[in-house]
């Protein structure tokens, strides 16, 4: 009973703080890239992505790189076969409002990376 108390008190003195937002600094993403479907293993991935159709809407232009070794700047992914072998996992969602940032796929290797506003 006593304990109760004491812990009722403790917490209406110092009350749990809300974590705090992270920021996704999506303009550093290169690499292996492993994109992740499965909506249990989201919680896993290091951030959730949009895969946008317009290339006007996309936060980072990413050209798919055959080889691991050239996507060594924003933008350039090599896409992963295996989750434990890729630099980021990230989920993809079909809800743009639930993603953190946007990704459009283009052709041209050097239009690649962050677009700036």
């Amino acid at each position: 009973m006593f304990f109760s108390f004491l812990l009722t008190a403790l917490l209406a003195l110092h009350p749990a703080q809300p974590a705090p937002a992270r920021s996704i600094e999506f303009c550093k993403i290169y690499g292996s890239i492993y994109l992740e479907t499965d909506p249990r293993l989201r919680n896993n991935c290091f951030a959730t992505v949009y895969v946008e159709p317009e290339e006007a809407f996309a936060d980072v232009l990413v050209y798919q790189e055959n080889n691991k070794l050239f996507a060594d700047k924003a933008g350039l992914w090599y896409p992963a076969d295996n989750r434990q072998f890729a630099d980021y996992n990230l989920f993809v969602t079909t809800d743009r409002n639930l993603a953190e940032f946007s990704v459009h796929y283009i052709k041209v290797r050097s239009f690649a990376g962050c677009k700036t506003n």
